[in-house]
């Protein structure tokens, strides 16, 4: 027995961008599996950037007791 394949289009002009997303997320997860989609995002959501040199131009630098402090302070301890 042949088996039928049924093909539909969608106008993703009409779509929203969280709606493609969710909608190839979805495809991706049937056709490939969850271990296929994740392998699949894993080679496209690598980031950019220095995270490690952004991180020390943002965040001050800090001792544990100086950050313990500041954790007691904000409980009001």
């Amino acid at each position: 027995m042949a088996t039928q394949e049924i093909v539909i289009v969608m106008n993703t002009q009409e779509l929203s961008q969280e709606q493609i997303r969710s909608i190839g997320l979805e495809v991706l997860a049937r056709e490939l599996g969850p271990t296929g989609l994740i392998r699949f995002l894993q080679m496209y959501e690598h980031g950019n950037g220095d995270y490690t040199q952004e991180r020390e131009d943002i965040l001050p630098r800090q001792t544990v007791a100086q950050i313990t402090e500041k954790i007691r302070r904000s409980r009001g301890e």
